[in-house]
């Protein structure tokens, strides 16, 4: 997978520092936003690939003006419930997936998965 910048922003101080770790071991870099406009410049600052939200902390059509703001960075949604209706919601809203907050997986996986999608098109 190739090196990526991860910018990490959960509602909660403690899980956003323990998903940054987890993460860390995945990705080039990880840094931590505490709210939105944080988050918007930590990715402009950072370059961010790939940023891991909360759904607590960012309404879906925040997250959809994100993407639509910041296209060359991705988006994995985070809720401490996720479940079918939020994961449609975040697919809706221009994410990659939705997952619970301690899924590092598939966190992992959402980001490979859209790079290697990248790569085969590219190619």
């Amino acid at each position: 997978m190739k090196p990526l910048t991860v910018v990490v922003a959960q509602c909660d101080p403690k899980s956003a520092e323990s998903l940054a770790a987890s993460l860390h071991s995945h990705f080039k870099a990880v840094h931590v936003a505490r709210d939105l406009e944080e988050l918007r410049r930590s990715i402009a600052k950072h370059r961010a690939d790939l940023v891991v939200v909360d759904l607590e902390l960012v309404s879906l059509p925040q997250v959809e003006h994100l993407r639509k703001e910041m296209p060359a960075t991705q988006v994995v949604c985070t809720h401490r419930l996720a479940d079918d209706e939020r994961w449609a919601g975040a697919l809706a809203a221009g994410a990659l997936d939705c997952c619970h907050t301690s899924d590092i997986r598939g966190i992992v996986l959402a980001a490979d998965h859209d790079h290697a999608m990248a790569r085969s098109t590219a190619a």
